[in-house]
């Protein structure tokens, strides 16, 4: 193409962009809300919409969550017992949910993002942290920990088994996969992770024979997903770990774009690929550890929640924002729905999110054939 050619498409291209923001509508005729300031941008109504749809949906479960359980709480008692003031009962069962909300918002997130993280590198739909094995590794240090270690069972001694757990397991399926130096073989990583994930599964299975009837019972419920009975204590350093970590991982997203186009024309475009494709395990891996240390390994969740994104808001590539958004979404759901649906018996959340995923991969199939 000429240099004339060229220059000639880029005026047209740049005509049609701004006829499009005079019109409030983007190239695809879509309808879009200009936001004007120090940066401009264009965001389309439609997300728009979703993304405050889900933040209601988000604040009504919180909501009624706080109200209702074994122990009822008046709507204009919430905020006091938060804050420490009213019946002692009253505010120990505040304290205890609002835990269990912020965890389950906290948990969400990070296992939406992890999952996203680890599609985009091994370029595989399948390629979450539970199917490839990071989230049973990280299961086994935890066990270790609780089972067989001196360590507390709760809080900071189990995180630390839980990343120990993670970054080992990483460390080997990347190895078996011939991932050196972070070039990605996707189709080995997803089947080297599902054999080391069979393996492990079998590790925490005799963990669990190892340990006394009382620490075994709990283990087993652990192991499932569970947000029941926590408390700020159990949770109070992974939950800071969280806050910081998510958002710097977000700021990462540009990095995950480029490496979408392939490694070769990311590198051409100036990316550094091998040190960007570590940086993005490690920092997966770490967000998968601190959320399973706290809930315990949920499945599915990190694996339905990036595709479910990128079909809601019908993206180009892996939507991270959207994918952490939407995690937290289901968790909170799945949260509540498994507090309510045998009430008043609890069932662990891994369960209902695990039928989640087996519904998922289902219609997955159907769409395929």
């Amino acid at each position: 193409m000429s240099n004339s050619s060229a220059l000639s498409m880029a005026t047209a291209t740049t005509s049609a962009n701004r006829s499009a923001r005079r019109r409030g509508r983007d190239l695809g005729g879509r309808p879009v809300l200009t936001v004007r300031g120090p940066v401009s941008a264009q965001v389309p109504w439609r997300v728009l919409i979703l993304n405050v749809a889900l933040v209601v949906l988000i604040a009504a479960l919180a909501f009624w969550g706080m109200l209702q359980g074994d122990y009822n709480i008046a709507s204009d008692k919430v905020i006091p017992a938060l804050l420490g003031e009213g019946k002692q009962i009253t505010v120990a069962f505040a304290q205890q949910r609002a835990a269990r909300i912020v965890a389950a918002l906290l948990v969400g997130a990070a296992l939406g993002l992890s999952g996203a993280i680890f599609q985009v590198i091994s370029g595989n739909a399948l390629g979450s942290p539970d199917i490839i094995g990071f989230t049973v590794g990280s299961a086994t240090g935890a066990l270790s920990v609780v089972l067989i270690g001196s360590l507390s069972s709760t809080g900071v001694g189990m995180g630390m088994g839980a990343i120990i757990g993670g970054f080992a397991t990483a460390a080997v399926v990347m190895l078996l996969a011939g991932v050196r130096g972070g070039a990605t073989m996707g189709q080995k990583m997803v089947l080297i992770g599902i054999a080391v994930s069979a393996m492990l599964s079998s590790v925490n299975d005799y963990l669990i024979t190892r340990g006394d009837l009382e620490k075994a019972e709990a283990a087993k419920t652990w192991q499932h997903g569970s947000l029941n009975a926590l408390s700020w204590n159990q949770m109070s350093v992974q939950a800071v770990l969280l806050l910081v970590a998510i958002p710097l991982v977000l700021m990462l997203t540009h990095r995950l774009r480029v490496l979408e186009l392939g490694d070769d024309l990311a590198a051409g475009l100036g990316l550094p690929v091998k040190r960007t494709v570590n940086m993005l395990v490690a920092a997966a891996v770490l967000l998968v550890a601190v959320a399973i240390s706290v809930a315990g390994p949920i499945g599915f969740l990190a694996l339905v929640a990036p595709q479910i994104a990128r079909r809601l808001w019908n993206t180009p590539g892996m939507a991270m924002w959207h994918s952490a958004l939407l995690g937290s979404v289901i968790l909170v759901l799945a949260d509540f729905v498994s507090a309510r649906a045998l009430a008043p018996f609890q069932i662990p959340v891994g369960l209902v999110t695990g039928a989640l995923g087996g519904v998922y991969m289902l219609w997955l199939l159907y769409r395929q054939r």
